[in-house]
């Protein structure tokens, strides 16, 4: 049996406490002195009524306690009411020392009201002002008696309640188990969630709770997030497989190229001068013609002859092997270079070019004639009196890379840029003074004269000779005279043999040596470099004279009665045939 409801009196409680007076709402009613019934005498509370109401109060803290630490347990989060509900239901039960009590039991203003909704305490003999076993005793006498309402401000958190007696909807549900934790202090934002930032305000709120069980369930992740973090990851995945398999094959693996001799296409590839095995592999993959640089490298160098190939133009397919491309520029079919003969002259020279820039006939002629100063000739060959041509004897002999859409000007310069190099390395200016000429131009011009009269290689050192001994004035020879046809046939843009001595002596031009002494005024062709090196290192013999019996070699005399003999001798064979 509880200690409830024991007192002096014989009237009955005016409210049972298992169904609640619906009273206290965290104040007191009763602010002053309470009234007992009956006369109003003032009478203090019998001993054994002291004790009864003090352990009745004792109980009904502990068993408070209790239910906070249920209801706290329950919400999930420490609401921290206990620390301040009992000293304040104690305060309240408190009427402080001498106060009158009634007879029976406490009404009216003098009845204690319980919570809001929560069980009722009734009215009940208060313990007396100083008990020894009351620990509270020396606390204010009654809340609201100076002491601050911590649940009657608007924005207070409400007062505990008993379980049986809470609004509906305020018991929170555990929160759902989604499998992922965010990790400490990150939480879920509303992004992954498929809300906004809004929905978290919802999550504090107490007043749309329908009661346990009734709160919505929480939104899980939306299926567009997900589907964007699976692409991103797939992304990110995807661009460290592909970069690291491009790393591999371009440390490790084989270089790509193709198989076969080409797929049939033809394209023109230029090779410019000097080019190495990278320069030529970046021009061939840039027409098509293989695959990779690295694969044409490789071939070039396991081909012997690989690093034999030359600058210029060549004739390839598209789609062919490294391998297949490396052979292929290695054979003659594949070279379509502008050839320049050794011994050509200006005039077929310059159509050829017009011939495979596709131009009209006269083109480079013209441009020859007048940007002759600004195709690159040194200043040695410059302002030459008398000359028919003033780039005779650049055009050096070799093969270039001319094909239709370049300008003659273009061609014509870089054939002057090698002959200028070419006359430097040999050292024409240096040699021209200990050779008896004044001049690298004279050399030059010697040199043209040895291309053209020589019928071999072999006879260029002998021919260098016969010129400079013709040039010096008191030879017993020639006193001076040169007498070659080869100056007749260039004025006159020809290449006879049967030429009288009479209409010889008689035409009256510069570069005619039957008519005038000395060197023509310019070189009458373009030598090649064994001429060029002829005319440096002549031989000293002594030779004078020179006829070729077959067209293919010749015969050295150093007199003119030796001569003779030699000339009647090729007349006699030219009538038999």
């Amino acid at each position: 049996m509880t200690e409830y409801g024991r007192g002096d009196g014989s009237d009955r409680w005016q409210d049972d406490p298992y169904l609640g007076d619906g009273g206290w709402n965290a104040q007191q009613a009763q602010h002053g002195d309470q009234q007992g019934y009956g006369d109003g005498q003032q009478q203090y509370a019998d001993p054994q009524q002291q004790y009864d109401q003090q352990r009745y109060a004792e109980q009904q803290y502990y068993a408070q306690q209790a239910q906070q630490q249920y209801n706290e347990w329950n919400d999930g989060q420490q609401t921290g009411y206990g620390r301040q509900q009992y000293p304040q239901q104690y305060a309240d039960q408190q009427q402080g020392y001498g106060q009158p009590q009634g007879q029976g039991q406490q009404q009216g203003h003098g009845q204690q009201q319980s919570y809001e909704g929560g069980w009722a305490t009734g009215g009940h003999q208060q313990v007396p002002y100083g008990h020894p076993q009351d620990p509270y005793a020396q606390q204010q006498a009654a809340y609201g008696g100076g002491q601050q309402d911590y649940y009657g401000t608007q924005d207070a958190y409400p007062p505990p309640e008993p379980p049986t007696r809470r609004a509906p909807g305020r018991e929170p549900e555990p929160e759902p188990d989604t499998g992922w934790d965010p990790g400490p202090d990150q939480g879920e934002h509303a992004f992954f969630a498929g809300g906004d930032d809004d929905d978290d305000d919802d999550r504090d709120g107490r007043g749309d709770r329908s009661g346990r069980g009734g709160k919505k369930p929480k939104k899980r992740r939306g299926g567009p997030a997900c589907l964007v973090l699976t692409l991103i990851f797939a992304g990110v995945a995807g661009g460290v497989v592909y970069f690291g398999y491009q790393f591999y094959q371009d440390r490790f693996g084989p270089a790509p190229d193709y198989a076969g001799d080409g797929n049939g296409q033809q394209v023109t590839v230029v090779i410019p001068k000097g080019a190495g095995g990278y320069v030529i592999g970046q021009k061939l993959k840039a027409a098509g013609v293989i695959q990779s640089v690295d694969a044409f490298v490789s071939a070039q160098n396991d081909n012997a002859d690989g690093k034999s190939i030359q600058d210029g133009v060549y004739t390839m397919q598209k789609q062919m092997s490294a391998a297949s491309a490396v052979e292929l520029m290695l054979s003659p079919k594949s070279r379509s270079n502008l050839i320049i003969a050794e011994g050509s002259r200006n005039v077929a020279v310059y159509a050829l070019i017009d011939k495979r820039l596709g131009v009209a006939d006269g083109t480079t002629a013209k441009v020859a004639k007048t940007q002759y100063k600004k195709l690159g000739l040194p200043d040695w060959a410059l302002d030459r009196p008398n000359v028919k041509d003033p780039l005779e004897g650049f055009l050096y002999p070799s093969s270039y890379a001319a094909s239709k859409g370049q300008k003659p000007a273009t061609v014509l310069k870089e054939m002057v840029e090698r002959a200028t190099e070419k006359y430097e390395e040999m050292g024409l200016e240096k040699k021209a003074a200990g050779l008896g000429l004044d001049n690298p131009w004279e050399v030059l011009t010697v040199a043209s004269l040895v291309q053209a009269e020589g019928t071999s290689h072999d006879d260029f050192r002998k021919m260098a000779e016969v010129v400079y001994n013709r040039l010096k004035p008191g030879n017993p020879e020639t006193y001076g005279s040169l007498e070659f046809d080869s100056t007749y046939n260039y004025i006159k843009n020809q290449s006879k043999i049967d030429l009288s001595i009479a209409e010889l002596r008689r035409y009256d031009n510069p570069y005619n040596t039957y008519f005038v002494k000395g060197l023509p005024p310019g070189p009458i062709d373009n030598p090649g470099e064994d001429a060029l090196k002829g005319a440096l290192n002549p031989t000293k013999d002594g030779w004078y004279y020179f006829i070729s019996l077959d067209g293919k070699t010749s015969k050295f005399t150093k007199t003119l009665k030796d001569h003779e003999k030699l000339v009647e001798q090729f007349n006699a064979s030219r009538k038999k045939s």
